[in-house]
């Protein structure tokens, strides 16, 4: 920590900053971790057979001594037990991943070798700083999401809109997020993580303190678009960040950024009761709550840009043809993290060619972007469907991503109005501070579920699969509950349950999404995932803004018409991957 950060958005890493990080490769050894996961790579991959093995060093010219007189009759060793930590084993092992990903670019090559650095300097405190910085995103994209649903019914006494109309509110947000994702994902690849990471959270600030200046509902409508520009972007960017630190052996604290996201809604749960369950809710309440969001996200932003010094992300500055500063954040991440490095630029152009030799050292702007569009392209979409079972698991899967990003605001992103038509034992109808209190209560209810989520997915016989199932099949049944009875304790026992299990939904989504698809087209498959739920969440308003005022309830029968849906589809799956190494 230290007030560095505003330096840090435009100065240069040097090795020279940072003294002690460096150990001879020589003598380096490798995180036990790192050497537990790639073993059981190696044997998943089915390569423990020495003499396929050594065959292949040996045409690669890779066979160090004591390998060369294994081919006189002694045994050679396995990859699993190739010692990495010579330029010719560190070489065998880039050339494998490079000929997984499909691309053996001089930056590919590097990459990879940095990889493999990140992964021997461990989980530290570097990588929990970021961790806690890049959940303030996920936190703020649905602080947002929650908060505006907070407001619809202030929006809707204030400015004199019908109950319908007023969800198009939640329109103009998801809007502004859909252009954010797609802008933010691609502009990061162009003007580097940490810009991207500090802007997100400027912008959505900025135009959310505005929002609770709004002069009409259409002024209101246009600053929450403009803010969801910026809160769009925190998810690819502060996901794509924060795994371009993450040791592969680490990679489940990825999903562990999922905890984030109920948190933003407790918290706009609360703040939301606290301003408008009482006799502001017709005056003027709504505004400073939004006022509120939008102070509390412009500190996010401050202890990003602030509290804490960012590095550039290696991978990006490799791009750039900034290799030096690239080994120099790889030694300021090990400074941090207090332990030690052995990366060099030597042994990134041994392994991947010096910069005078190699003809093509930086992408351009354009290279960049076709390789973001590149994902999207048929070459990368048709190994999607090689086989027959993984062709099932990839349409099952996007289904599932499109009918929950419909189904999930269909009922959460208008909660409030849901509960503000309960009646009380009385048989009048709930007031504010009870409507508030009960969302307030629902929030909190849900927040273990993300947490009970991560321990559920590896239960023998159930697994991911299982645990997502249920959890969806249950968030379904309990939403025609909901519609039952129009008590408002009936209302809050059934909107809690439904939270808790919509959490556990959504956290092993995350979680198995990216195991069950093919490392080389990883990113193909998670980006079209979140596409179909970002276009399922712009479909929602619209279809809740259409229907008739004579029927209230249609719009949570479809959500929960649209789980069960899913809920048939997660069993039709044909891939487990609990216990199962990510390849």
């Amino acid at each position: 920590m230290g007030f560095l950060a505003i330096r840090s958005l435009f100065h240069k890493d040097s090795v020279n900053d940072y003294h002690d990080v460096l150990v001879p490769l020589e003598k380096a050894q490798r995180h036990p971790t790192v050497e537990v996961e790639y073993a059981r790579r190696r044997s998943a991959e089915g390569h423990d057979n020495n003499g396929d093995l050594d065959g292949a060093k040996k045409e690669a010219g890779l066979l160090n001594t004591s390998e060369r007189s294994g081919e006189e009759g002694v045994v050679g060793t396995s990859s699993a037990n190739y010692s990495p930590y010579t330029i010719e084993g560190l070489r065998f092992e880039v050339m494998e991943d490079v000929a997984a990903s499909g691309h053996d670019s001089t930056y590919d090559l590097k990459s990879k070798v940095i990889n493999k650095a990140i992964q021997d300097i461990g989980m530290g405190r570097y990588n929990w700083e970021l961790f806690i910085l890049c959940g303030f995103g996920w936190c703020a994209d649905n602080l947002w999401l929650q908060g505006i649903a907070v407001t619809l019914p202030s929006l809707q006494a204030e400015f004199g809109i019908s109950e319908t109309r007023v969800r198009y509110t939640t329109c103009a947000l998801f809007t502004g997020l859909c252009v954010g994702a797609s802008f933010w994902g691609i502009g990061s690849d162009i003007m580097g993580r940490r810009l991207a990471f500090n802007l997100t959270l400027l912008i959505a600030g900025v135009f959310g303190i505005a929002a609770g200046a709004a002069p009409s509902w259409i002024g209101a409508c246009g600053l929450f678009a403009a803010l969801g520009v910026g809160v769009g972007g925190n998810l690819p960017v502060d996901g794509a960040l924060f795994l371009e630190f993450l040791p592969t052996a680490s990679g489940r604290h990825l999903t562990l950024l999922s905890v984030w996201w109920p948190v933003g809604q407790l918290v706009a749960s609360l703040i939301g009761w606290g301003f408008l369950g009482s006799h502001y809710v017709v005056d003027k309440g709504w505004r400073y709550f939004v006022y509120t969001m939008g102070a509390m996200t412009f500190v996010m932003f401050l202890s990003r840009f602030v509290l804490f010094h960012l590095f550039e992300s290696p991978k990006f500055l490799l791009s750039r043809g900034r290799q030096a500063e690239a080994v120099a954040v790889v030694h300021g991440m090990a400074s941090k993290n207090r332990t030690k490095t052995w990366l060099t630029e030597d042994i990134l152009n041994e392994i991947g060619g010096h910069p005078e030799t190699v003809q093509v050292q930086k992408l351009t702007d354009m290279e960049i972007v076709n390789r973001k569009l590149s994902s999207f392209s048929t070459e990368r979409i048709a190994p999607l469907f090689h086989t027959r079972k993984l062709a099932i698991t990839t349409l099952l899967l996007w289904f599932c991503w499109l009918a929950i990003g419909i189904g999930y605001p269909l009922f959460n992103a208008f909660l409030p109005q849901y509960l503000s038509n309960g009646r009380n034992a009385s048989g009048q109808r709930v007031s504010s501070y009870e409507t508030y209190r009960n969302y307030a209560i629902t929030s909190v209810v849900g927040v273990p579920g993300s947490i009970i989520a991560c321990y559920m997915v590896d239960i023998p016989y159930i697994g991911r699969k299982g645990t997502m199932a249920m959890a969806t099949m249950l968030s379904g049944i309990f939403l025609f509950l909901f519609t039952i009875s129009s008590d408002s304790k009936y209302q809050l026992g059934f909107s809690s349950v439904e939270a808790f299990f919509q959490n556990i939904m959504y956290g092993v989504l995350y979680a198995y999404t990216p195991e069950v698809f093919p490392a080389p087209n990883r990113g193909t498959g998670i980006g079209i995932s979140s596409f179909l739920n970002r276009i399922g969440g712009l479909c929602a308003p619209i279809i809740a803004a259409n229907i008739p005022d004579t029927s209230p309830e249609a719009p949570i029968f479809v959500s929960g018409a649209l789980l069960l849906a899913a809920f048939v589809a997660m069993i039709f799956l044909p891939i487990e991957t609990r216990g199962k190494q990510m390849l």
